[in-house]
């Protein structure tokens, strides 16, 4: 886009307004909410008379191409505070007055925060005297703007959805429609964002998990609180089995901690009360408080604190796959990507000041190599600061917070990797650095947070002795760079489409017997298959075997729909040539293999923990 052209921003922001200018003229009693942009486009939440349907979107589309053709012009209209609420009070904008009289008395920064919308807010954040009104036709909507000049100009647009969303985000207060649409210049880049929604909707994890039988949920056990089942379990075991090959040449230490403990540990650790309401009520017992731990860190802490500490054992690095607990809101558990209780590919640094730079670019790093070998290519950190005039959550200490800052920017600079920033985000404890992936299908997701933490040095008397004999404090870095095994499968599963690689894959293999004469040989080629030790969670290859009495096809269709890697089809001229005939997942027939051969095939390629048959960018990109 040149520089003469509007911003994506713009024109999404515009094609909000001429949306709502076409559900006005089909429902005149409509009334709107706030309007904001996304990442790939926008939605505007409307309170009409009736649930709107797909049908109902596509009048509004169609409308809205009327309002394009006549090229209604964008006009901005400044108006003083008190008239703009008389006037949206006389259209009955009730939604409207309530932002009006919020913007005069809480200002436009307060609003922004509480709606989500910042088109609303002015620069600056005050309380406002005056607004600004934007007249497109009969339509007129308050909006800070700018806009482009005229409907003509919003690009290509195609609503895509409706939810139901509360006004305010508070489920005491109505609630409307939220109507999601994408925006874009280009008609391809339009096509493109409509593939990745389909396949979003081919690819969710929880559909996923379920037809793979993967994972699975019971009331019984309670929300957000998830059962592996055997294949699910077997991803597991293999990224945590990755994790430790990694973390072992990279010189960390394993240890193995408890999942409850007394009260006055997060007393210590300034958990409690800073982050109490995002833990599980506690268990009375022997008349003593015990919690269940919502991260590793105070555990860690006491491992490290177990007797004096040299500068020569400095960095220290002490790792655990800890499962813990956190009381996340019933409504916003969603299959593996939130859930209640999660196993974390955790670790804990204890550094001297001088080395905590070095340390966090090796992070840095140990994320960029997981995700290469992963095929994600799409990911960026962010860096979430502080807001040091809000000391009441964070600890109040500006000049620990800065040094930590300087110490993060700068191995965020040296490791050329792209990174934002994002101020108020911050841990209590200190500056955090989340790194956002996204899949093959765009979806992004905060996969790991890692941290630079002052605050335990004091809080648990953290330190060694130095060359000169005398305690120094240490710096403490949080790293988990796998996550969750409950978000990163969740990941995984959407960005493979469930094909996971072979090396990752449940079941890795299938023999296929073609009629009931060839079993023995079928369970010969299992059994050597099987025998073969690989460098892997299982130590051997997972592999099994089809003697059901249905036809080929449908033995072959059942191991694809379950995303099986290899089919090896067996019969008469196999069990003569001990060989095999191989067919991949995606329908394609390599032909006939020796059986020798085809074992050295998979087990490099479980060695290598890479697809021989495919690149990793064409093997994510398989479809569901």
């Amino acid at each position: 886009m040149s520089s003469s052209e509007p911003t994506i921003d713009i024109m999404r922001h515009t094609a909000a307004h001429v949306m709502a200018a076409a559900i006005q003229q089909l429902w005149p009693s409509a009334k709107f909410g706030v309007g904001p942009t996304t990442e790939k486009g926008f939605y505007y939440d409307v309170l009409v008379d009736t649930p709107l349907t797909t049908e109902d979107l596509t009048r509004i589309e169609e409308k809205m191409h009327s309002i394009v053709k006549a090229k209604t012009l964008m006009q901005r209209e400044d108006w003083a505070m008190d008239k703009a609420i008389v006037f949206m009070a006389e259209q009955h904008q009730d939604f409207k007055v309530e932002l009006l009289n919020l913007l005069k008395t809480k200002g436009s920064t307060a609003v922004a925060e509480e709606t989500g919308d910042t088109g609303i807010a002015a620069e600056g954040g005050a309380v406002l005297n005056s607004v600004s009104f934007y007249r497109l036709g009969s339509f007129v909507d308050l909006c800070r703007g700018p806009h482009v000049e005229s409907a003509d100009k919003i690009g290509v647009v195609k609503l895509i959805n409706v939810a139901g969303a509360y006004w305010r985000g508070d489920a005491k207060n109505p609630q409307l429609q939220r109507i999601y649409a994408f925006c874009f210049p280009t008609k391809d880049e339009l096509a493109h964002a409509i593939w990745q929604h389909e396949q979003a909707k081919l690819r969710d994890h929880r559909r996923l998990g379920k037809d793979l039988e993967m994972f699975t949920f019971c009331e019984e056990i309670g929300p957000g609180l998830p059962l592996w089942l055997p294949n699910g379990t077997i991803i597991r075991e293999e990224l945590e089995f990755l994790a430790k090959q990694t973390e072992y040449a990279a010189g960390y230490q394993r240890v193995s901690t408890p999942q409850l403990t007394k009260e006055n540990l997060f007393f210590r650790s300034g958990h409690l009360p800073y982050y109490a309401e995002d833990m599980y009520a506690p268990i009375k017992i022997e008349e003593e408080n015990y919690y269940l731990r919502p991260m590793n860190c105070p555990f860690h802490h006491n491992v490290f604190s177990v007797r004096p500490r040299s500068y020569r054992e400095m960095p220290m690095r002490v790792a655990e796959y800890g499962t813990v607990y956190r009381y996340e809101a019933s409504g916003a558990l969603s299959g593996l990507m939130r859930t209640r209780g999660f196993c974390q590919n955790d670790a804990h640094i204890y550094c001297r000041k001088n080395q905590a730079e070095d340390e966090f670019l090796r992070v840095m790093n140990m994320h960029a190599d997981y995700y290469k070998m992963f095929g994600i290519e799409d990911f960026y950190m962010r860096l979430s600061l502080p807001d040091l005039n809000k000391l009441d959550k964070y600890v109040d200490e500006p000049t620990e917070w800065m040094d930590a800052l300087n110490i993060i920017r700068s191995a965020m600079q040296r490791s050329g990797y792209p990174y934002k920033e994002a101020k108020g985000e911050a841990a209590f404890y200190g500056p955090k650095v989340d790194f956002m992936i996204r899949s093959v299908i765009g979806n992004e997701y905060a996969i790991s947070t890692n941290q630079l933490d002052f605050l335990a040095t004091k809080r648990f008397n953290l330190g060694y002795i130095g060359e000169d004999g005398t305690q120094h404090p240490v710096y403490v870095i949080h790293r988990a760079p796998l996550g969750s095994h409950e978000r990163f499968v969740a990941f995984l599963l959407e960005h493979y489409a469930g094909a996971f690689p072979v090396w990752l894959a449940p079941i890795q293999a299938r023999v296929i017997p073609i009629s009931d004469r060839h079993v023995e040989y079928a369970e010969e080629v299992r059994t050597a298959l099987t025998s073969q030790s690989v460098p892997l969670a299982s130590s051997v290859l997972r592999v099994d075997m089809d003697t059901s009495n249905d036809r080929m096809q449908k033995k072959i269709r059942q191991a694809q729909l379950e995303k099986i890697p290899y089919m090896l089809i067996v019969g008469d001229r196999e069990a003569e040539t001990q060989s095999v005939s191989v067919r991949l997942r995606d329908g394609t027939d390599l032909g006939s293999l020796p059986l020798a051969g085809f074992i050295e095939r998979i087990v490099a390629e479980c060695r290598n923990r890479k697809d021989a048959s495919a690149p990793a960018q064409e093997l994510k990109a398989e479809p569901a």
